[in-house]
């Protein structure tokens, strides 16, 4: 168990507390990632930072910029807070920027955006339909926007992974999490019924 910046417990209650139905969490499942993925075609057209010459995304080469940045930052995050998961998640943040810059090379700038512009808003508003017809209550990112932003992409994994075959980052980590959650739920609620009266 991390402290401080990678303390995964802080993190993961945090976007916990936001994220408890579980029709959102599902919806979340399904537009984190495409979100985090679009995001990175864009960065594709950012300034190089250096050419290494393999790879067959655009001729010249593999490209890193903006997006191999972004992709790494968030691959590395992922891996201090936990070792095991971290490291899928750090392969598939790698992953779709590969993928990513390749799609970028071949669309084009013109076509590019228009894409992820279509991506982005289509995600984005399902997943603010999600806290507002499900979770009914605003998203993390309104709270804490860097925190829900790293968060997000990481959390749906572990979700996925717990669901898929138990996976904890460490014994006792479910309990500790759903005990952090719910006292965080119930001081929002005791906040939001003072601000109704």
């Amino acid at each position: 168990m991390g402290k401080g910046l990678f303390d995964l417990e802080r993190h993961f209650a945090f976007y916990g507390a936001y994220h408890s139905n579980p029709v959102n969490v599902a919806i979340h499942m399904l537009f984190v990632w495409p979100i985090f993925y679009t995001s990175l075609i864009l960065f594709h057209f950012t300034p190089s930072i250096v050419c290494l010459p393999f790879g067959v995304c655009n001729g010249d080469g593999v490209v890193l910029n903006l997006g191999f940045v972004f992709a790494l930052v968030f691959a590395v995050f992922y891996v201090f807070m936990d070792q095991k998961a971290g490291s899928l998640a750090a392969v598939l943040c790698i992953a779709c920027w590969v993928s990513s810059d390749c799609l970028a090379a071949r669309l084009g700038l013109s076509l590019s955006w228009k894409v992820v512009l279509a991506s982005q808003l289509f995600c984005w508003s399902g997943q603010f339909l999600g806290h507002a017809l499900y979770e009914k209550r605003a998203p993390a990112l309104l709270d804490n926007l860097p925190q829900a932003l790293m968060m997000a992409p990481f959390f749906v994994l572990l979700e996925l992974l717990q669901r898929l075959c138990g996976y904890e980052p460490y014994p006792g980590f479910r309990a500790n999490i759903h005990a952090k959650i719910a006292a965080s739920r119930a001081e929002w609620q005791a906040k939001k019924e003072k601000k109704d009266l």
